[in-house]
C-alpha cells in the first residue's frame, strides 16, 4: 500500500487560495475564496490567475496550471491570430461579375457574386464605416435582440450598382461562388452553417410576439422577407405565467432549393417579443435568391435561379476580369469585424477565422481549417507559450481547453503586438456593453474591466437542468490603484436551472464578474514581496499544497507568522527564522481552530 506523507500547516486562516506576496493579494484571495465557497460551486472547479503588467509578476493564482473548459474566451486566440496575420486595416472585397455580353440592356449570360469571406454582408454597416452591434446578438435569439437595420443592405447596394450598368434583363442565372473554402460545416455554438458568403450572419430573423388572447396564434415578423423560406405559423399564445417554448419543426426542401418550416409551440401572453433566428442551411443559395430579388426591386428582369448544383466555378473564374465586374462591396476594416466577434461573441465569425487564415494567408486549396490552425500555432509559438497547456479544434470555443496561466501569458503576448489597440478596443466592458452589459453593473469595477466572456453548457436530463461545463472571463483591467492587470478566471461544472434563461449568468457569470471586481478593488499599491523581503517565523518550502478536501492545489511555499498563515505561493524572496523543506510532501493548510495548537508546536 502506497504511503502518502502529509505535512499539516495549521492556521486560523482556513485554506483560501495560493495567495502570493503579502497583504494586498491576501485580500484578493479572501474575497475570491468567499465566492468559491458558495454552495452552488460545491462540485465545481476554478482556475484563476491575475498578473500585474506593471510589476511583471503574478499577483494571484488558483489552479492556474489546470486545463479548463474556456467557452468563448477561445475567440481571443482565433481573432488575435486573424488580426495579426491580416492586419487591422484589411478589407474584404466582394465582387459581382458577368459571364456574357450586355446587348440592348440584356445580359447574355450569368451574374456571379464571388464570396470573399466577408462576415458582414449585413445591416451592421454604419454611415461612418464602423460596424454596429446589439449587446445580445440576433443569432442567439431571446427578448433582448431586435436585429440591426436592413439585413440586405449590402445586397441591395450591389443590385443598385448592377442596375446602374444599364442592365434591364438577365438571360442567365444568378450564382454565388463559394469556392474560397467549402460551405456546409456548422459552427458548434449556434449551429449556423459556415460559408465564404455571409448575408445577415446566415440567418433569417424571426421575431415572435404573443397574440391578443390566450390560444390565439402568435404574430411573426420575418426579416428579410424572401422566397427562400416559407414559414407556417402554428404557434399559439400561452398563459401569462407559462414559459417560452417555440420551435422550428417539419422542415421541407423543394426541388428548387427553397424551404418551408413550421413554427410550433407557444409564447406567454404579454411576453416581450422573442427573436428566434432561423439558420439557413445553404448560405450560397440564400444569397443568390436575395440578390435576384434585390435586382427585381431595381427593375431588372431576372429569374430566381434554382439551386446551383454542379456548376464548374473554376471554369467560370476565367471571366472574373475587371472589364466584366458589375459591382463591388468593400468591407469596413477587419478591426471592426474583430470588435463585433469579441463584443457579442459571434460564433459564426469566430469559426470562420481558421478557414480565412487557411484561404487568405496560407492560400490552400484544401484542408483550410487545419491550415488555419497551423498558422495560429506558428503565431503562438512566437510567444514561447507552453502549448501543452492549450487545446483547440474550433474557432469559437465549442471544442477547446486552456489553463488560466496559458490564457494570461497569451494576453500578455497580445499586448505587445502591433494591432493590440484594436484587439483591446473590441473586448466587452464590464457592466457596460457586449456580453458583459448585465454583469456587475453597479460595481466600482464597471467600466474598468475589458474582457471576453465564455459559456458552454450541456443538458442534464437526469436532473432536468443544465450543466455549465465551462464559464470564463479573460482580459485586462486597470485596478482601482491604477495598476494594469491581465487575468483569466474559469469555473467548470456548475449546475443551473433549465427553466431560467438567465440562470447561467446569475450564478456563474456574476461570480466571475465578482472575482474580477475583487481584483479591481483590492489595495494593489501596497508593498509586495518583490519590492522588499518579507520576514516570517516559519517557511515551508516546495510542498505539494492541497485544499481542505484533499484535492491538489499548487506546488509552492507557505509562510507563517505567529499562529497565522501570512502568505502562500512562490515566495522566493522571503526569509524566516525557521525553514522546512517539504519536497515530496503533501502540505495541508487549515485546522488551527479544531486542533488548538500553534504551527510551531505541530511542526
Amino acid at each position: 500500500m502506497k504511503r502518502v506523507h502529509w505535512l499539516i500547516a495549521v492556521a486560523a486562516f482556513l485554506w483560501t487560495s495560493n495567495v502570493l506576496y503579502s497583504q494586498p493579494t491576501a485580500d484578493i484571495g479572501h474575497r475570491i475564496q468567499t465566492i468559491m465557497a458558495r454552495p452552488e460551486f460545491a462540485h465545481s472547479s476554478f482556475g484563476i490567475e491575475f498578473y500585474s503588467v506593471d510589476k511583471q509578476k503574478v499577483l494571484y493564482q488558483f489552479n492556474s496550471d489546470k486545463l479548463m473548459v474556456p467557452g468563448s474566451t477561445t475567440k481571443l486566440l482565433s481573432e488575435g491570430a486573424l488580426l495579426e496575420s491580416l492586419g487591422g486595416d484589411y478589407r474584404f472585397h466582394t465582387r459581382v461579375y458577368r459571364t456574357g455580353a450586355i446587348k440592348k440592356s440584356t445580359l447574355e449570360g450569368d451574374i456571379i457574386l464571388v464570396a470573399s469571406g466577408d462576415p458582414n454582408l449585413s445591416g451592421r454597416i454604419q454611415s461612418d464605416g464602423t460596424l454596429a452591434f446589439e449587446n445580445m446578438d440576433h443569432s442567439y435569439g431571446g427578448p433582448d435582440s431586435k436585429g440591426l437595420g436592413d439585413p440586405l443592405l449590402v445586397i441591395r447596394q450591389l443590385a443598385q450598382q448592377i442596375a446602374a450598368k444599364g442592365i434591364k434583363r438577365v438571360k442567365g442565372r444568378v450564382l454565388v461562388d463559394v469556392s474560397l473554402f467549402p460551405e456546409g460545416e456548422r459552427e458548434l455554438g449556434t449551429n449556423v452553417v459556415v460559408s465564404p458568403v455571409v448575408v445577415n450572419d446566415n440567418v433569417i430573423d424571426v421575431i415572435a410576439e404573443s397574440g391578443g388572447k390566450e390560444g390565439a396564434l402568435i404574430s411573426l415578423r420575418v426579416s428579410p422577407k424572401t422566397a427562400y423560406l416559407q414559414i407556417i405559423n402554428q404557434a399559439t399564445t400561452g398563459k401569462a405565467d407559462s414559459k417560452v417554448d417555440l420551435n422550428y419543426t417539419d422542415e421541407k426542401v423543394n426541388t428548387d432549393g427553397k424551404r418551408s418550416v413550421t413554427v410550433s409551440g407557444s409564447i406567454p401572453m404579454g411576453h416581450a417579443p422573442e427573436m428566434m433566428s432561423y439558420a439557413v442551411p445553404e448560405p450560397s443559395h440564400f444569397a443568390a435568391t436575395v440578390l435576384a430579388e434585390a435586382l427585381k426591386e431595381q427593375g431588372v428582369e431576372v429569374e430566381v435561379s434554382p439551386k446551383a448544383g454542379d456548376v464548374d466555378f473554376k471554369a467560370l473564374a476565367t471571366q472574373y476580369k475587371p472589364e466584366n465586374m458589375l459591382a463591388e462591396h468593400v468591407s469596413p476594416p477587419l478591426k471592426e469585424e474583430v470588435k463585433i466577434t469579441l463584443k457579442v461573441s459571434q460564433n459564426l465569425h469566430a469559426t470562420m477565422a481558421q478557414f480565412l487564415l487557411g484561404a487568405l494567408v496560407a492560400h490552400r486549396e484544401k484542408d483550410f481549417r487545419q491550415a488555419g490552425f497551423d498558422l495560429e500555432r506558428e503565431f503562438l509559438q512566437k510567444a514561447n507559450l507552453d502549448l501543452t497547456a492549450a487545446s483547440q479544434s474550433d474557432g469559437a470555443g465549442g471544442n477547446a481547453f486552456f489553463t488560466a496561466d496559458f490564457m494570461v501569458r497569451y494576453l500578455l503576448f497580445m499586448s505587445a503586438q502591433k494591432d493590440f489597440s484594436d484587439f483591446h478596443r473590441g473586448l466587452p466592458v464590464l457592466g457596460r456593453d457586449g456580453t458583459l452589459f448585465r454583469i456587475q453593473v453597479d460595481s466600482p469595477a464597471a467600466g474598468h474591466v475589458q474582457a471576453k466572456t465564455g459559456t458552454y453548457y450541456v443538458d442534464d436530463a437526469l436532473n432536468k437542468n443544465i450543466m455549465v461545463t465551462g464559464k470564463g472571463l479573460a482580459g485586462f483591467m486597470h485596478s482601482g490603484a491604477g495598476e494594469r492587470l491581465a487575468f483569466a478566471a474559469y469555473v467548470n461544472m456548475v449546475p443551473a436551472s433549465a427553466d431560467d434563461p438567465d440562470a447561467v449568468q446569475k450564478i456563474a457569470g456574476q461570480a466571475l464578474g465578482e472575482i474580477a471586481a475583487a481584483a479591481y478593488s483590492a489595495t494593489t499599491g501596497a508593498q509586495s514581496a518583490g519590492e522588499a523581503k518579507q520576514s516570517y517565523d516559519v517557511l515551508i518550502r516546495n510542498g505539494r499544497i492541497i485544499d481542505g478536501s484533499g484535492n491538489p492545489w499548487i506546488s509552492g511555499d507557505i509562510a507563517i507568522r505567529g499562529d497565522r498563515i501570512a502568505a502562500i505561493g512562490h515566495l522566493s524572496g522571503a526569509e524566516a527564522k525557521r525553514t522546512i523543506d517539504a519536497s515530496g510532501l503533501v502540505v495541508s493548510p487549515g485546522f488551527i481552530d479544531m486542533l488548538g495548537q500553534s504551527e510551531d508546536a505541530l511542526l
